[in-house]
């Protein structure tokens, strides 16, 4: 095959990649989040196989071919092979690129600090203290406070505001894709949708001292309507 043909078709080969590249949220996760993440990791792992099989490949090939050489010649100047691999580097970083912002500037996976309003969203909204060494959720408008197991119903839009009570803690739910450090004073925030019932382990993920990893909890999804009997039974308890 001529130079000519060979950058072609390496062309062609990215190419093809970007039409993968637009993430898709995959039936079967947990949470909207876990669903954006583990399809980017995917499509950046399918781009990733030919690559490395290619380059392996020639690499194999010629170790191969001149095992037997005693009197290896420089090789000779090709412009053509320079300029496919360069653009073709280029184009593999653009994809990859395209599909990583795609994900990281979604809502459901990177939150900056305080960007949410919570009192003008229809979310369930639920401030989370971590603090030696247990979790509290104090769930905005409902006059309910709990520790230890985070309630939150399947199908609608959740926000977490994350901090500490006092020092570094985090806040991790790996089965539903959810992580984020948890400050003294300052509130950091999780958008998420969670998308099947169950119940799913959190841990702290940071060393907060010699009870860390006692430092446990559970997040349970449970249908909306079980979610509002859960309320109503709560907030009748705390008014008792």
């Amino acid at each position: 095959m001529s130079s000519k043909r060979t950058a072609f078709a390496t062309l062609l080969g990215v190419a093809a990649l970007a039409l993968f590249a637009d993430p898709v949220l995959a039936q079967g996760y947990d949470s909207t989040t876990e669903a954006l993440i583990q399809s980017l990791n995917t499509q950046l792992l399918y781009m990733a196989i030919p690559i490395t099989v290619l380059v392996e490949g020639i690499l194999i090939y010629t170790v191969w071919k001149y095992r037997n050489n005693d009197d290896p010649k420089p090789t000779k100047e090709n412009r053509r092979l320079e300029i496919s691999w360069t653009i073709a580097t280029a184009l593999v970083l653009l994809v990859v690129g395209y599909a990583s912002y795609g994900v990281m500037a979604n809502e459901y996976v990177s939150q900056a600090s305080g960007e949410i309003e919570p009192e003008n969203s229809n979310a369930v909204t639920v401030d989370v203290y971590g603090q030696k060494y247990l979790w509290e959720y104090n769930y905005t408008g409902q006059n309910v406070t709990t520790t230890g197991t985070l309630v939150l119903p399947k199908g609608k839009d959740v926000i977490l505001r994350i901090t500490s009570r006092d020092w570094l803690h985090s806040f991790h739910v790996p089965e539903l894709g959810l992580k984020q450090d948890a400050l003294p004073g300052q509130y950091e925030t999780i958008k998420t949708k969670p998308t099947e019932t169950g119940t799913y382990q959190l841990y702290c993920a940071e060393y907060c001292g010699v009870g860390h990893s006692k430092m446990l909890g559970e997040v349970r999804i449970v249908s909306q309507q079980e979610y509002q009997n859960w309320l109503d039974e709560q907030q009748g308890n705390s008014s008792s």
